[in-house]
């Protein structure tokens, strides 16, 4: 499958933010909904949703991240960004992302992810 190369995690304090990019390596990207996801901290935990958007830039979000994150895309370069904001101790994790299908295939191997730690 196609490799994702995620960027810009780091240790911040609660309240401050963070934009994280992902870069995609082939150009169908533009035809794929992506999302971001979250590996909370522990042993054997799944990646979980936190930000969606189809292939014309509709944008979803779970609880946790409405009002605080926005998702956007860039289908020429191409990659993916999810700016964060007011972040809390609770949204630490490592951050990956990938498409999205009902079925939960995906179009593209997971990558490295991109760790980001929030202090209290």
């Amino acid at each position: 499958q196609a490799q994702l190369v995620e960027s810009g995690g780091g240790l911040v304090q609660a309240g401050g933010s963070l934009r994280l990019s992902c870069a995609a390596s082939r150009l169908t990207f533009a035809f794929y909904a992506m999302a971001w996801y979250r590996q909370a901290p522990g042993e054997q935990r799944e990646r979980e949703v936190v930000a969606k958007i189809s292939p014309l830039g509709v944008t979803n979000y779970t609880d946790s991240g409405t009002g605080r994150f926005t998702i956007a895309r860039d289908n020429a370069k191409p990659k993916l960004y999810l700016e964060m904001n007011s972040l809390k101790p609770e949204d630490t994790g490592i951050y990956y992302c990938n498409s999205l299908t009902g079925t939960g295939v995906l179009r593209f191997s997971w990558g490295q992810g991109t760790q980001v730690t929030v202090s209290p």
